[in-house]
């Protein structure tokens, strides 16, 4: 990738240098040198990678009852709650240590990827059918209480990883495929750090752009092809993320290629305003523009919508709500009756909820764009909104149970050695009361509707700057809208799966 002296000029016009003074997560003491280590990655990948093969020995061959399984424990309770607490708190670092690529990068070793991911696959929507798909699995096979599916999951899980990026060049399957890394990568709008550069104007001068191209060899940037050229000692950006033209954390995941092939050291982990991202709609490297991507839109609608649904499917109305359907419609199987209830929420609701938002901000704004153009600006101000209500359900479940993993690894080290090495089960071992956590969870969705109806908001600035309230009103309807039915959701007595303390 080469550059001209005007488009050179052009970069240095439309980015101005980043203050040296932001904070750097690299800069920071021991911290910052570990994670600058060329094998920081993998030193956090081999620990996780092991407890997930742990995981799945444990879920295939362990108890049968979910609270004494560690597959169905540490996946359900744990480690959803730990990923949207270091998201809200840090940044993507669940994708930076994902055990998923550590045997995919040896399975590379013997299987070179061959093909491009083919164009017409090159969108979100992929990802989009990968995460309604887990989300329907979840609810199907009922997996937060049977560890055997869910030793299968991970084990699936690891299979298509390697699959899918041993045929396909670059990081195809975190891009496309990964439903872990899609709401990671939506999640971290909302986190306070991202990789970014140092100084603008280093990477104008710059001539090599090794922090997509990859260190040594004439390779093309967007590929990551050596062909005949001189192999390639640290790879570029797998991802197509040009750093001086990266804006925020999607698609990121903070796999730090960039900082290692950077021979300028211009690349850190920076401070940042959660969600700032969500505000520009101009065109960022490796995506374009938001406002012209429908695959993204639906992404976010799946992620806004489906944390409602995935926390209604854990209360008592739900079950109503089924058997109400089944009086109905005469049917007594679940899957079509679960095929209602997730057309509805993610589908029939935000085609009404948006569509309408979207027909009342063209009047209202008096703009002329496109309903899906509208849908595209206006849908991504949700984003905050929805990594509340995550964050609320899934910490509901994490700190109600934070040391429930305790007696069931004493458990687990007694049944494989035969003795009780870790000590006798500590069952009494809980978390924290209800009545604590809940004001917690009240907490994360006002926070997340503020931040939704501060986006929204700028959003508005933009898209129609003359009628900014008449845009914005609908979208921060919508919100309100959303934020009334999570408060309902989790004033409901919730199912505290995977653990002993509830059914």
């Amino acid at each position: 990738m080469s550059f001209t002296s005007e488009q050179k000029s052009s970069l240095k016009v439309e980015h101005e240098a980043v203050d040296r003074t932001r904070f750097d997560l690299l800069r920071v003491p021991l911290v910052g040198s570990f994670l600058r280590w060329r094998w920081s990655r993998v030193a956090l990948q081999i620990p996780l990678l092991l407890i997930g093969i742990v995981m799945i020995g444990h879920g295939l061959f362990g108890p049968d009852l979910a609270p004494k399984n560690l597959a169905a424990l540490l996946t359900w309770v744990h480690y959803r709650g730990l990923v949207v607490l270091v998201l809200l708190l840090g940044g993507n670092f669940f994708c930076m240590a994902c055990p998923f690529m550590l045997p995919r990068e040896i399975a590379r070793r013997a299987f070179s990827p061959k093909w491009d991911f083919p164009p017409w696959l090159r969108n979100k929507w992929p990802a989009v059918i990968s995460f309604v798909g887990v989300l329907f699995a979840y609810e199907l096979f009922d997996l937060w209480g049977d560890p055997w599916w869910t030793g299968i999951l991970i084990l699936g899980y690891f299979a298509i990883a390697i699959g899918v990026d041993a045929i396909f060049k670059r990081a195809s399957f975190c891009k496309f495929v990964c439903p872990i890394g899609q709401f990671n990568f939506l999640a971290s709008a909302m986190s306070p750090l991202e990789v970014s550069v140092v100084n603008q104007n280093q990477c104008t001068q710059c001539e090599t752009k090794d922090c997509i191209r990859g260190r040594v060899g004439t390779s093309d940037a967007e590929s990551g092809s050596t062909g005949n050229s001189l192999p390639i000692v640290q790879r570029g950006c797998e991802l197509a993320l040009f750093q001086p033209r990266k804006k925020g954390n999607l698609d990121c995941t903070f796999c730090l290629d960039c900082v290692y092939a950077c021979p300028h050291n211009n690349v850190g982990i920076h401070s940042r305003l959660p969600g700032e991202e969500l505000i520009d709609d101009k065109a960022r490297s490796g995506i374009g523009s938001l406002n012209h991507r429908s695959d993204w839109a639906a992404l976010t609608i799946v992620f806004v919508f489906g944390s409602l649904l995935n926390a209604f499917a854990m209360v008592s109305p739900v079950y109503a709500l089924e058997q109400s359907i089944s009086r109905m419609t005469g049917l007594v199987v679940e899957w079509p009756i679960l095929g209602m209830l997730f057309l509805g929420a993610l589908v029939l609701e935000p085609l009404v909820l948006l569509g309408g938002a979207a027909l009342a901000t063209r009047y209202w704004g008096e703009r002329q764009a496109t309903l899906m153009e509208t849908v595209n600006s206006f849908s991504r101000s949700l984003i905050p909104l929805g990594f509340g209500v995550w964050l609320a359900h899934y910490g509901f479940h994490f700190f109600t149970g934070a040391l429930t993993f305790v007696p069931v690894l004493q458990l687990a080290a007694r049944d494989l050695v035969g003795s009780p090495i870790l000590g006798a089960p500590q069952w009494q071992l809980g978390g924290l009361p209800e009545r604590f956590v809940y004001p917690m969870e009240i907490g994360f969705l006002v926070l997340g509707l503020l931040g939704s109806l501060m986006v929204a908001w700028c959003i508005a600035e933009r898209f129609a700057p003359r009628k900014v309230i008449g845009a914005f009103l609908p979208w921060g309807i919508v919100s309100v809208i959303l934020f009334t039915t999570a408060c309902w959701i989790l004033s409901q007595p919730m199912d505290m799966r995977g653990t002993f303390l509830g059914g």
